[in-house]
């Protein structure tokens, strides 16, 4: 025993060699081809190998290694299996986890392996609403009526928000439960129309927003901030899903050719990058847009702190859900309540209007054409669909000056 020393430690670790070394009784210094240096205790135990890995040097030093080994050996002795007793412990620590804990082992493990567009919008359901009401709690101990309570609170809010949140707090607890830490199911029977009543379903009408409408709340935008104006104001003007905005980054926009290339998963349902057109005055709001942004490589920035020290990260759709909730409240009687998907809805029906042909809008939209014509015609209508959102920015603009009378001759033949 006491066959190793901390400078020959060092020396090899500094080396980076990988080996194994004793220091006697079972006692073993290992070095792996990746660099990790760690204590093992090698031990037989009713006729059987086994071992035992007591932890990490430099974390847990010679010294150290060699007191641990010695109370192991003890209970070695009378018949006490350790290796099986620290996994045991593991367990029994795990099991003692709160939620908050649960759901950030649930985002590193499974989430992370998601769509970008599913990481960002399921990441922001844990974050802000589960999170909130049940994430201090143990998760051993979470009952149907803590979910229930929280989902309360939701639909407090936003009704419609009731099932995602449900389902996201349904997976952290899933996967509590494959790692055996809760013993039941807290989400079982659990019924979203029970919560939030009509209000929960998950399909609604989309708003379309009328002529009378978009007068109404353009000159209104003003008055939210000028990056949230904007933000608006693109997401109206190019009929893109607010995900792929939130998630833009100034790598993906180029002032040359007026394009903006959303990558594949970003906020689409499409495994292949999408290239939107920038009228004239879309490319400004993004030129305004980068002035603003300082040195974040997100398009829609938000700065956050984090120990210590200035994070880069992307806005969250949140933001424009509660600006919007703002502006209808402050324009009740004029204008239905909408979301930041009925503003690419509402485009979508103007561009018929306007006489675009349906392949055309369909393409603005991202959308697949289908049948044969998926497959036959692959053309992207990248020029057709830059003359049908300059013929929809020029009537936003019309309809923004007040005019009473809107013509704008169809120029997408």
């Amino acid at each position: 025993m006491g066959l190793l020393t901390d400078v020959q430690i060092r020396h090899w670790v500094k080396a980076g060699e990988p080996i194994a070394k004793s220091d006697g009784d079972g006692l073993t210094f290992t070095l792996s081809k990746g660099g990790t240096a760690a204590w093992v205790l090698r031990y037989r135990l009713a006729g059987k190998q086994k071992e035992k890995t007591i932890g990490r040097f430099p974390d847990v030093s010679l010294k150290m290694a060699r007191e641990i080994a010695a109370e192991d050996r003890v209970k070695v002795q009378q018949g006490i299996d350790v290796a099986r007793e620290k996994q045991i412990d593991k367990r029994e620590s795990a099991s003692a986890w709160t939620v908050r804990q649960l759901a950030a082992d649930y985002e590193s493990k499974v989430l992370a392996g998601l769509a970008p567009a599913t990481i960002a919008s399921r990441h922001q359901k844990i974050r802000d609403y589960v999170l909130p009401s049940i994430g201090s709690l143990a998760a051993k101990d979470v009952t149907g009526a803590d979910v229930v309570q929280m989902l309360e609170k939701v639909a407090d809010k936003s009704p419609k928000l009731v099932k995602s949140c449900l389902s996201a707090a349904r997976l952290v607890l899933a996967h509590g439960l494959s790692k055996h830490i809760l013993a039941g199911d807290p989400c079982a029977g659990i019924s979203v129309a029970a919560i939030a009543g009509q209000g929960a379903k998950g399909v609604r009408d989309r708003v379309m927003l009328s002529d009378v409408e978009l007068k109404a709340v353009l000159p209104t935008l003003a008055q939210y901030g000028r990056i949230n104006e904007l933000t608006v104001r693109i997401l109206l003007s190019t009929a893109v899903r607010i995900q792929a905005l939130m998630l833009a980054e100034w790598s993906h926009i180029d002032f040359t050719a007026k394009t903006w290339t959303i990558p594949p998963g970003d906020g689409r349902k499409s495994d292949r990058e999408f290239v939107v057109p920038l009228p004239d005055v879309v490319a400004g709001y993004f030129a305004e847009l980068q002035v603003m942004s300082g040195n974040s490589r997100f398009v829609l920035p938000i700065l956050k702190k984090m120990k210590g020290k200035e994070s880069d990260d992307h806005m969250r759709q949140q933001t424009i859900n509660e600006m919007l909730h703002r502006l209808c409240d402050g324009l009740a009687g004029k204008v239905r309540p909408f979301t930041p998907h009925d503003l690419r809805s509402s485009a979508r029906s103007h561009f018929s209007v306007l006489g675009v042909p349906v392949t055309v809008a369909e393409r603005c939209l991202n959308h697949s054409l289908g049948g044969l014509i998926a497959i036959y015609d692959q053309h992207d209508y990248l020029d057709e669909r830059r003359r049908a959102l300059e013929m929809w920015c020029a009537k936003l603009a019309v309809l923004e000056s007040g005019a009473d009378n809107v013509v704008v001759i169809n120029r997408t033949a």
